[in-house]
């Protein structure tokens, strides 16, 4: 009796713990929906009226059914830049979508006929068109996974190959994030 009720304490003590870290994130102020992060103390200063030129890469497909963690990345970007500063209109951001993830920038009605679930991405994919990304899909990842033009979400782009959006966008000034 006396570990199940450590056990218990434990388990309000973690839940607890997790939810006061949750607490420390927010989202907005551009997407109100998506993209939390948190106020920091920066060590790393940058002037306000930066211009962020960001390239992201996502390979990896979300699980069926959820925001993929890696499109949300760009929400988090956009909110927690403006909310330190940085006028929206100074952030560039475009994500390069290459293999299985292909699936997750696909139109509703076909991600909804493919996995039996609405596409939790597409209010996402819609608000950060919407915030000046662009989203392009590599073509011959969507040839191999026969995916078209028209399959894809509203405003999602094909290029060539993912190497080739990477390409053209570093020498428009767009630097790969790492992450």
């Amino acid at each position: 009796m006396l570990s199940v009720i450590r056990l218990l304490v434990i388990t309000a003590l973690l839940t607890s713990a997790h939810s006061a870290k949750a607490d420390k994130f927010a989202a907005g102020p551009v997407l109100t929906n998506f993209g939390k992060h948190a106020s920091v103390q920066q060590d790393l200063k940058f002037d306000k009226n930066s211009v962020f030129k960001v390239a992201f890469d996502l390979g990896k497909q979300g699980e069926v059914g959820e925001v993929n963690r890696k499109i949300e990345t760009l929400a988090r970007f956009i909110n927690m830049h403006v909310a330190n500063g940085v006028p929206a209109k100074n952030i560039h951001l475009a994500l390069v979508v290459h293999g299985k993830a292909g699936f997750d920038v696909l139109r509703d009605k076909l991600y909804q006929e493919k996995y039996q679930t609405t596409n939790a991405n597409s209010p996402l994919i819609q608000a950060l068109i919407q915030n000046q990304v662009n989203i392009y899909v590599c073509g011959q990842s969507a040839a191999y996974y026969e995916i078209t033009n028209e399959m894809l979400a509203p405003n999602v782009k094909m290029a060539l190959s993912a190497m080739t959006a990477h390409a053209v966008l570093q020498s428009e000034g767009y630097s790969l994030n790492p992450f």
